[in-house]
């Protein structure tokens, strides 16, 4: 059961209500999927028509029990700008805020701590073309070494360097990042990067040699995700996902 908060749906418009369903389905779908580490951990979305506005989990709150309702509305820099009782983690918004603020083309920011996704970002030549999954990241990818517990804001400068226009970041020794221009563009992504990740640890877990995929058909990836998406990417997953969610709890819409 959720914890009980009043609706804001008639306090906000509708443009940001939509966003908040959609972010608070992105919440329980990490939950799901058994990504989530307890209150820890981030996802963050821009509001429709509001400059410089995002929203973001109330601290305190396990992934399943995030409404729409509960999400906090901040700005740039962290500050609350919506009525609520709740409050953020702030070394969760700096890795955020940094990416919102340097990628207009960015609408949703997902990060995690999935054990398989740690275990990659220890690992020196990070995430290796081993499985079809894995290379779908890998043509998109970039790395981003540890500097501590994300509260400096003299990191952001490098973290926003070193992911450019990427759209997936392994933060090495961390866990993992994805951006994209929708909640479902970002969750998709995200799907496939811990997938690869995990594929990874497992390969490696039977200790024999392993075979990897030839450059040339990394190169040529791009191409094939648009015939495998129809060019949708995301929104033709998403849907299919928001119904799994609505026959399990359909409470994040409220």
């Amino acid at each position: 059961m959720t914890q009980a908060i009043a609706s804001i749906k008639n306090k906000v418009s509708a443009e940001e209500w939509q966003a908040r369903v959609e972010l608070a389905a992105l919440y329980r779908l990490v939950a799901l999927y058994g990504w989530d580490d307890l209150i820890f951990t981030h996802i963050s979305m821009r509001v429709p028509g509001e400059e410089g506005h995002f929203l973001i989990n109330p601290y305190g709150f396990l992934f399943e029990e995030i409404t729409a309702s509960s999400l906090v509305k901040v700005n740039l820099t962290g500050e609350i700008i919506s009525e609520t009782d709740n409050f953020i983690n702030p070394a969760g918004f700096t890795i955020h805020s940094a990416i919102h603020a340097a990628r207009h083309d960015v609408a949703c920011v997902l990060h995690i701590h999935s054990l398989h996704g740690v275990a990659v970002s220890t690992q020196k030549d990070g995430l290796l073309p081993l499985s079809q999954q894995s290379l779908f990241p890998l043509s998109s990818l970039a790395y981003h070494d540890y500097e501590g517990v994300a509260l400096n804001e003299d990191e952001k400068p490098r973290l926003v360097e070193d992911l450019s226009t990427k759209n997936f970041l392994i933060l090495r020794n961390h866990g993992l990042l994805t951006c994209g221009k929708s909640a479902a563009e970002a969750f998709l992504f995200m799907y496939i990067l811990e997938s690869s990740c995990r594929i990874q640890i497992l390969a490696q877990s039977g200790g024999k040699e392993l075979i990897t995929i030839p450059a040339p058909i990394l190169q040529g990836i791009s191409k094939q995700v648009e015939m495998v998406t129809k060019g949708l990417g995301g929104d033709l997953v998403f849907p299919a996902l928001l119904r799994k969610l609505d026959r399990i709890d359909e409470s994040y819409k409220t």
